[in-house]
């Protein structure tokens, strides 16, 4: 570490700082330094806090259940005074006395009676040694007061205390009343506390006297001297009001107590908590409550002695902060030695390049990224000398060409006056050119004017054989169609003339079937003939079958004259499809000659639409070569224009240049100024190169 901080510290002397507070190696230093202060500090403050919470928890756990065994005793001493008092006022001769005082008229009788009432309490607390006497006080003060033992309190003092109506108040019950530095008669000579109840009979359960036991409160402290809290705790009793009834400081007898404890705290039966007494220090408190008195016991301990061994670890914490710190500055001085001084060193190594001195080198040979940085400065220094070397050459070959410049700017000032003689001759021809090429426009122009008349003529014969295409091509299509009806109707013709041969064949069977109508007919007749005849030998008998062959008879007159109405009726059908198919037969060679007129037709139309097919195709064929033609004498024209125009710009240009040539001069003139300029600018530059050591 020695030597680190030695080399560190010369490492420093040799550099020069021009603000420390921007170091780099100062920042890193500072950055490590707190780093591990900060991590040390918490890391030993975090368990001091944390060992004084656990402290704490403990202490308030194991005072809290020495509290509660100091509690059961106190709870026990406490049964044993209020049974003391039942016994008393339960005594039978107690409560014949009471009730013989109540009868009483005589003051002699009842003073006799309260002497042996006194008597009689006075048996009961003689042999106690923990009571300091006892009083028996008239509640309406018409008679005086009977004391026993060292308490000595008038009846008028008594009446005119606090604790006396709350006795009163009691009817009957046990009142436990706070201690008192002097006693309750104010001339005692130790500190003491009381229990008081009206003493009431048992057969009107009225009550006249009270009666109050004073009882030494050092008992109290005798019951407390096992309790141990702590070095420096404190035990209290408090009233319900907060007040102390007991502390071994008898200073604090019946004034507020030092921790003060909230109402809802002292609804609890037990409890603890961290608080500050009246002096400020922190304390922690534990209370508990009596179930007897309603009062409060109360233990504080200071927190300072409670985690003073706690402190062990925060005196540790910053010892260990002050070995840190000098470990971080240990390592600080480490991480200045390698990172802060080699980069100052760099940093007044740039420093000298940048004044001129481009000789300058690091030393470093060092792998980490700072030698790399240092090997990185010592090749950009050597590019930079490469490069200044490189200038100097430049600006030495800059300074010769700058001479050879001004002699061929000389040079050129003399072509250029040349050049104007020879410009001006070229202009005059370009004059000349001009008017002929506009010339040759003018018949161009014409020649356009004809070429755009036939091409429109042209155009409009295409568009009318176009139309007659489409025409053609109509009607033909329009003839197909024809020829399918017609086609259509041939086939329909044909149809009707077999349906008519086939009806016409149907006629003749239904004659067949009139003929073998008419012969049954005629049969019938014979057969009625015969039947009348037969029936007509039969005579009577044959009466009822004359009838029946009269009406077969009938019948058949009837039959025949219905198949002679179809017959008439037959034979007109016959002779109406025998003209149907006489003019179908007429009819149909007309129908194929039509349909062979339609299929020429089409021909026709074909053959035309073929030709004005090819008609159009001619018409865009000449279209075509019209077009090109035109676009010939379009360019020609263009071309005419273009010679006109090259023509005229270029006895422009060549008037313009005549005029360049001159300002040429000029500035060949001028460029001879710059030359000498440049060689000044050069010589300059060199000089300006030199103060760069190499």
């Amino acid at each position: 570490m020695k030597s680190i901080y030695e080399s560190s510290v010369k490492g420093i002397r040799n550099v020069k700082l021009t603000n420390p507070i921007k170091s780099v190696g100062l920042m890193l230093f500072l950055i490590i330094f707190c780093a591990i202060l900060i991590c040390v500090l918490g890391v030993g403050l975090f368990s001091y806090s944390t060992s004084k919470s656990i402290i704490k928890d403990k202490v308030a756990e194991s005072s809290s259940v020495a509290l509660a065994q100091s509690n059961g005793k106190l709870e026990l001493m406490f049964k044993n005074y209020e049974a003391l008092s039942m016994q008393i006022l339960l005594d039978k001769n107690v409560q014949d006395m009471l009730i013989a005082y109540h009868k009483a008229t005589d003051d002699y009788d009842k003073f006799d009676l309260m002497k042996k009432l006194s008597d009689t309490i006075q048996s009961y607390i003689l042999g106690n040694q923990t009571i300091v006497g006892a009083a028996i006080l008239p509640i309406n003060g018409k008679s005086n007061a009977v004391t026993i033992g060292s308490t000595n309190i008038t009846s008028e003092d008594a009446s005119k205390a606090d604790w006396f109506q709350s006795v009163v108040d009691g009817q009957g019950r046990l009142v436990w009343l706070p201690s008192k530095a002097k006693g309750y008669s104010d001339k005692g000579t130790e500190p003491t506390f009381a229990m008081g109840r009206v003493m009431k009979n048992t057969v009107n359960n009225e009550g006249n006297f009270i009666m109050l036991v004073e009882i030494k409160l050092h008992e109290i402290g005798n019951q407390l001297d096992d309790l141990k809290l702590g070095e420096g705790s404190e035990a209290l009793i408090l009233d319900a009001k907060n007040n102390v009834i007991y502390s071994s400081d008898e200073a604090q007898l019946g004034q507020p107590s030092p921790i003060a404890i909230s109402e809802e705290q002292l609804k609890k039966s037990a409890g603890s908590m961290t608080t500050s007494d009246s002096d400020g220090d922190e304390v922690l408190a534990m209370y508990n409550k009596f179930e007897t008195t309603g009062w409060n016991m109360l233990g504080t301990v200071p927190v300072k002695e409670l985690v003073k061994d706690a402190k062990q670890i925060r005196n540790a914490t910053y010892i260990m902060a002050g070995i840190a710190a000098l470990l971080a500055i240990g390592i600080g001085l480490l991480v200045i030695r390698m990172v802060a001084i080699p980069l100052v060193r760099l940093r007044n190594l740039m420093n000298e390049g940048e004044r001129g001195n481009l000789t300058v080198r690091s030393t470093l040979n060092k792998k980490d990224e700072i030698g790399q940085l240092a090997q990185s400065f010592n090749q950009m220094m050597a590019q930079i000398t490469v490069l200044v070397t490189q200038t100097n050459q430049s600006a030495q070959d800059v300074l010769v060409t700058a001479g050879e410049l001004s002699d061929a700017s000389k040079k050129t000032a003399i072509s250029a006056k040349e050049i104007a003689v020879a410009t001006e001759e070229i202009a005059n021809g370009a004059t000349s050119l001009a008017v002929e090429a506009e010339k040759g426009s003018d018949l161009t122009s014409e020649i356009g004017q004809q070429m755009q008349q036939v091409t429109s003529a042209n155009q409009e014969m295409g568009v009318a054989a176009s139309e007659m295409e489409k025409a053609s091509q109509q009607g033909t299509v329009y003839m197909g169609t024809l020829i399918e009806k017609t086609g259509l109707t041939e086939e329909m013709t044909r149809s009707m003339v077999e349906k008519v041969d086939k009806l016409k064949e149907s006629t003749g069977s239904i004659r067949k079937i009139l003929d073998v109508l008419n012969n049954i007919t005629k049969q019938t007749n014979i057969l009625s003939l015969n039947a009348t005849i037969e029936a007509a030998r039969a005579g009577t008998a044959g009466k009822g079958f004359m009838v029946v062959a009269d009406e077969i008879r009938k019948l058949a007159d009837q039959s025949r004259q219905s198949i002679d109405v179809v017959g008439q009726i037959t034979e007109a059908i016959q002779k109406e499809i025998d003209e149907t198919v006489n003019v179908l037969s007429n009819a149909y060679p007309i129908f194929q000659e039509q349909i062979q007129s339609v299929k020429e037709a089409n021909q026709i139309f074909l053959t035309v639409q073929g030709q004005m097919g090819e008609f159009v195709g001619r018409l865009g064929s000449v279209t075509t070569s019209i077009g090109t033609l035109e676009r010939s004498q379009v360019v020609l024209s263009e071309a005419m224009g273009n010679v006109s125009a090259v023509a005229e710009e270029s006895s422009a240009t060549s008037q313009e240049v005549a005029s360049l040539s001159n300002e040429q001069t000029n500035i060949s003139e001028g460029l001879v100024r710059l030359s000498d300029k440049l060689e000044t600018v050069s010589t300059g530059l060199k000089e300006t190169l030199s103060r760069f050591r190499t």
